[in-house]
């Protein structure tokens, strides 16, 4: 049964969200969210954190880490919830991010069908690319995959 006051139990926010409860519980844990107590002890969320939830989402979406959505929260006064200025202002700074990725995305998608850039030595092309398998003496990994497509230990 849904919360009746300003306050919603974890199960209505996860409901309402469509993020699991144990998403949340790890968003707050991260300072992400915040929540009061009951005397029982149980999480009560502001009706806002849904707000909050969806721009967590949009933000993983363009590929922030927890870390850069933190950053990006803290800039708000009072640790309130994004209004729709703040929403234009913050993902105005995410545009550069986003079209560095959508080329990364174009020269993958048009190198797809000679080279994944993995260092295998699986495919032909790759004896000429990577002759005597060279990248893997320059790091793990899909070495020409451009760096915005990358999965990072920072993202």
């Amino acid at each position: 049964m849904p919360s009746t006051s300003d306050h919603l139990v974890i199960g209505d926010v996860a409901r309402r969200s469509g993020m699991a409860s144990s998403a949340i519980r790890y968003y707050e844990s991260q300072g992400l969210l915040a929540s009061t107590r009951t005397t029982g002890g149980q999480r009560r969320f502001p009706r806002a954190v849904l707000r909050r939830l969806a721009f967590i989402r949009a933000a993983q979406n363009v590929g922030l880490s927890l870390d850069e959505i933190r950053a990006a929260l803290d800039t708000l006064p009072s640790g309130r919830t994004p209004t729709k200025a703040d929403w234009a202002r913050l993902s105005r700074s995410w545009q550069a991010r986003l079209d560095e990725q959508i080329a990364a995305l174009e020269r993958l998608r048009d190198g797809l069908t000679t080279c994944i850039g993995c260092g295998c030595l699986s495919l032909q092309r790759c004896r000429l690319s990577n002759p005597d398998d060279v990248l893997g003496e320059t790091g793990p990994g899909a070495r020409y995959l451009p760096p915005a497509l990358r999965a990072s230990s920072q993202r």
